[in-house]
């Protein structure tokens, strides 16, 4: 009697794949999900830095009123761009050119109170 081969892969051996890569999803999906918190982080101070800057060269420039037409747009100190908004969903907020407070993100420390790559604020080196 000829003997047949079998082909293919028991199904304890697709559960053992399948398991493996439940465990590297495991492992993996919640960095992307803190890597991507942090890039957003990282850009929206990017862009409350920028925002820092065009009023400051408002301020330099003499003003003493201004609107995002000012600090944005063709004319303004940031050229040929809108007013830049948080990836992450906040807003900005900026106070007249006599204030010197900074520009803030409505998210600032909300999102993880203990992991500073993670805070929409300005630093100032001693935060």
């Amino acid at each position: 009697m000829k003997e047949r081969m079998k082909k293919g892969f028991t199904l304890v051996e697709i559960m053992i794949v399948v398991a493996i890569i439940a465990i590297l999803a495991a492992v993996a999906i919640p960095n992307f999900v803190k890597y991507r918190r942090n890039s957003q982080a990282s850009a929206c101070v990017s862009n409350l830095k920028q925002i820092q800057g065009a009023i400051e060269q408002a301020r330099m420039a003499g003003k003493t009123d201004y609107a995002d037409a000012d600090l944005f747009g063709e004319k303004g100190y940031i050229k040929n761009a809108e007013k830049p908004t948080c990836p992450a969903g906040g807003t900005y907020t900026y106070l007249g050119l006599d204030d010197t407070s900074d520009p803030t993100c409505s998210i600032g420390k909300t999102l993880d109170g203990d992991d500073k790559s993670s805070w929409h604020i300005l630093d100032k080196g001693g935060e």
